[in-house]
C-alpha cells in the first residue's frame, strides 16, 4: 500500500481524471441530445446505460492495451497515406457524428413535426414505439462511445504507465459525467438555441475526428474555446430574453 503515498501517482491520477472529464464533454452532449428525444420517464435509464457503455468500453480497451496500440499500425496505403485501424474507427465515427448532428439540426430547425391524419395510436403501440426508439438511441450511443473511448484510452496511455491509475481515473470521470449529464441535458432541453449550438459543437468534433483519421491533427482546445465563447454569448442572450420577459410581464401587471 506504500504506492498510495506516492505524490506522483496522485498527480497523475488528478491530471488524467481532469483530462478524461474534458474529453467526455462531447460524449455527454451527444448523450444528452439523443436522450432528450425519449419520453421523460425513460431518460434517466438511457443516460445511465449510455454512460455505463462509455465506462465499459474504456475499461475493455484498457484491458486490451496491446491490441489498442496495434491499431496504430498501418493496414494499407491510399495515395501515399497510411491508414491504420485507429484511422478507420475515427473516420467512420467522425462521419457518423457529422450525419447524426446534421440530421438533428434539421429536425430542430426545419422539421414541422406534424403527423399524418388518422386514428390515434393505442397505448400498446405507443409503448412499443417508445421501446424501439429507446434501444435505437442506446445503440447509437454505444457506437459513438467506442469512438470517443478509443481516443480517450490512447491519450491515457500516453500520459500514465500504471493501469490501475488509468482505471481509477476512468471510473471517477464517468462518475462525474453521470452526475453532470442530467442537469446538462435538462438545460439543453429548456433552451433550443443552446441545443443547436451543442449540435454545431458535435459537427466540429466530427470534422476533427475525420481529419484526425488522415493525420491532420486539430487541437481540441480550439474547438472547446470556440464552443465556450459561443455558450458565453448565448448565456448573455438567455439572460437578456429573461429580463425582457420580466419587464413585459411587469408592464402588463395590474396596478
Amino acid at each position: 500500500m506504500d504506492f498510495l503515498l506516492d505524490p506522483n501517482l496522485w498527480i497523475a491520477f488528478a491530471m488524467l481524471t481532469a483530462l478524461e472529464i474534458v474529453l467526455g464533454v462531447d460524449n455527454i452532449i451527444f448523450i444528452s441530445i439523443l436522450v432528450g428525444r425519449l419520453p421523460p420517464e425513460m431518460r434517466d435509464k438511457a443516460r445511465r446505460l449510455g454512460l455505463g457503455f462509455a465506462m465499459a468500453s474504456r475499461l475493455l480497451l484498457l484491458f486490451s492495451l496491446s491490441w489498442v496500440m496495434g491499431l496504430t499500425a498501418d493496414l494499407f496505403n491510399v495515395l501515399g497515406q497510411g491508414i491504420s485501424g485507429r484511422d478507420l474507427v475515427l473516420l467512420f465515427g467522425g462521419l457518423f457524428l457529422l450525419w447524426k448532428a446534421s440530421h438533428e439540426i434539421f429536425v430542430e430547425v426545419e422539421a414541422t413535426g406534424e403527423g399524418q391524419p388518422g386514428a390515434a395510436p393505442d397505448a400498446a403501440a405507443l409503448k412499443a414505439a417508445g421501446s424501439r426508439l429507446f434501444w435505437a438511441i442506446i445503440g447509437q450511443i454505444a457506437v459513438i462511445d467506442i469512438v470517443f473511448s478509443l481516443d480517450s484510452v490512447i491519450t491515457a496511455v500516453g500520459m500514465v504507465d500504471e493501469i490501475g491509475v488509468m482505471i481509477a481515473a476512468v471510473v471517477t470521470s464517468v462518475g462525474v459525467m453521470l452526475v453532470a449529464a442530467k442537469p446538462i441535458g435538462e438545460f439543453v432541453d429548456r433552451h433550443p438555441s443552446v441545443k443547436v449550438l451543442a449540435l454545431a459543437f458535435l459537427i466540429m468534433v466530427g470534422m476533427a475526428l475525420t481529419a484526425e483519421a488522415f493525420d491532420v491533427h486539430v487541437p481540441k482546445g480550439y474547438i472547446y474555446a470556440a464552443m465556450a465563447f459561443s455558450l458565453a454569448v448565448e448565456a448573455l442572450n438567455i439572460r437578456a430574453r429573461a429580463k425582457r420577459r420580466a419587464l413585459q410581464q411587469a408592464g402588463h401587471a395590474p396596478h
